[in-house]
């Protein structure tokens, strides 16, 4: 008797996880199409537009400035690593601290492939809500973080970065998109190698991020229910109700381990569920103090300093996720509706199907790209960092070293 149900409850768990990685595996499928157009597109920007010009112009954090960082941000890669150890570069080469923060929330949250990823799995509405949305926690983290993000903190932070620093003699080498320029290396086959070695290297540093994004939304969209999340996020009470929802919201995000693209299909998840829209609004922008990315942070700027960002970050993600939501009742834009599931539940031929299919395709030739860069004359002054997997221009390795006879350079 106790052998036979042993034997149903194994069963009944095996199926419950088959039909939550089934989940996933749809949510995955819906979005490949948006997430190769997205990649693709920040692998072309990050090979033709030049990192120095971004460098030169973040001296301080006027409106200017800010922005000039938000659209630097916005062509960079999405990934929150990348983008963390981009700002670190950036400060470390005398960019405003201020300036080099909002660089990496709008290399994360104001994104083509982070909107396009929304739009297939939740709808329109939180697209529009990112890009706005964004704007507002930028213009809060630039007022929140003025006032606490200043003076001897960012001094100490200043002198660990350079005390971590292995430039060496890096900083008087030049990259080939500022010897050939971006109108020259864009008709080049070697500068598509470029871009197609950044597209690669990026979903190298997300592919685990990625994967676990779907993998728990597949979980969680199958075996949570709906009343389980009003035990987290409360319902019926309001104001009390919106704000409770966009504090916890980034608390997810930061117990979840997920950031980036990564965190959207929870996201979905997390909507159907039950979750206010700014509670949506602010877990998807809370992808920067996923728990390991606070690690990060403490490693490149001390542990005050990762205090600090944590209860900055966690406020003007908040703030903005609860500003976008009365915004967009009053614009009238909030959905009505939420999905009944998350994903498709079967294959079929329908648009999704052949868009994927051209993705697929595309994907193949990057790949061909990145493959055959060197005999296309592309790679040249890059590197990969052996950790990350992000293509690290050597001019701009934030660090590096010799290991066995050979120079080997690092994203952070």
């Amino acid at each position: 008797m106790h052998a036979e149900l042993l034997a149903v409850t194994v069963l009944g768990a095996l199926g419950d996880v088959g039909r939550s990685l089934r989940e996933g595996l749809y949510m995955f499928w819906d979005t490949l199409w948006a997430l190769v157009l997205g990649f693709g597109l920040s692998g072309a920007v990050q090979a033709f537009v030049s990192r120095a010009a971004m460098q030169r112009r973040l001296g301080d954090h006027r409106p200017a400035t800010v922005v000039r960082a938000s659209f630097y941000g916005m062509v960079s890669s999405s990934c929150s690593y990348a983008a963390s150890a981009m700002a670190r570069s950036l400060f470390a080469r005398g960019a405003d601290f201020l300036a080099a923060m909002v660089f990496m929330f709008a290399s994360t949250n104001l994104v083509v492939e982070l909107g396009l990823v929304l739009a297939v799995l939740i709808g329109w509405q939180f697209v529009v809500a990112e890009f706005i949305g964004g704007a507002i926690m930028i213009a809060l983290l630039v007022v929140v973080g003025g006032l606490w993000l200043r003076g001897r903190a960012v001094s100490r932070a200043r002198q660990r970065v350079a005390e971590g620093s292995g430039d060496g003699d890096q900083h008087g080498t030049d990259s080939a998109l500022e010897r050939e320029g971006w109108r020259r290396r864009v008709r080049t086959a070697s500068g598509w190698a470029d871009a197609a070695g950044y597209t690669m290297s990026d979903l190298t540093m997300l592919r685990k991020e990625m994967a676990a994004g779907f993998v728990i939304a597949g979980f969680l969209a199958t075996l949570v229910p709906n009343w389980l999340w009003g035990d987290v996020f409360i319902r019926g009470h309001g104001a009390w109700t919106s704000l409770e929802n966009v504090v916890v919201g980034p608390l997810v995000a930061l117990l979840s381990f997920v950031c980036s693209v990564g965190n959207v299909p929870l996201a979905a998840a997390l909507w159907k569920g039950g979750i206010t829209f700014g509670g949506v609004v602010a877990f998807v922008f809370a992808d920067l103090i996923a728990f390991p990315l606070v690690l990060v942070y403490r490693k490149q700027y001390g542990g005050r300093m990762a205090a600090r960002l944590l209860v900055v970050f966690w406020a003007v993600m908040s703030a903005a996720g609860l500003a976008t939501e009365y915004l967009f009742r009053a614009l009238g834009w909030v959905p009505s509706s939420r999905p009944a599931v998350v994903a498709r539940d079967s294959f079929g031929l329908d648009y999704t199907t052949i868009l994927d299919l051209v993705a697929l395709a595309v994907f193949a030739a990057l790949y061909l790209l990145y493959r055959n860069r060197e005999r296309l004359g592309g790679g040249a002054g890059y590197a990969k960092d052996p950790v990350c997997g992000m293509q690290v221009e050597v001019a701009h390795a934030p660090a590096s070293t010799t290991h066995q006879g050979r120079r080997v350079h690092f994203c952070s």
